[in-house]
């Protein structure tokens, strides 16, 4: 691991896409879906999210969120195609939650229509591999 990724936090047990983004499985199928702790890190202080509308449609690799903070703002991405089935409320008040634990702070729950289509994401090795 490079020095500017020293100390950055990537659980064993999420899987991980290539724009950055974090997904948990539930037992239920549902997936939820957050930044990682790379993404925090380089986005600096996280000032606003733009999360999708529950009931959208989400399509594996589109941008379904915004994330903006005091250096940029950035698109997040589907990690698979689905419906948007709840979102982080809690998050789009206080977005600097993302800061504090990237792990916790999920933008939005979407279930799967091709559960299949997160076979593709990384573990964590594989996602460490990458930064």
């Amino acid at each position: 691991m490079s020095g500017s990724q020293a100390g950055l936090n990537h659980p064993e047990g999420l899987r991980y896409g290539p724009e950055h983004e974090w997904s948990s499985v539930g037992d239920d199928g549902i997936v939820t879906v957050g930044i990682t702790d790379f993404a925090q890190n380089q986005l600096g202080d996280v000032e606003y999210v733009d999360l999708p509308k529950p009931g959208s449609a989400t399509e594996r690799g589109a941008a379904f969120a915004e994330v903006e903070s005091t250096k940029t703002a950035s698109d997040v991405y589907a990690p698979c195609s689905g419906e948007v089935v709840e979102v982080n409320e809690a998050l789009a008040a206080q977005p600097q939650q993302i800061n504090t634990d990237p792990y916790a702070a999920w933008f939005a729950r979407i279930r799967p229509s091709h559960p299949e289509e997160l076979d593709q994401l990384l573990d964590a090795d594989g996602y460490r591999g990458t930064l």
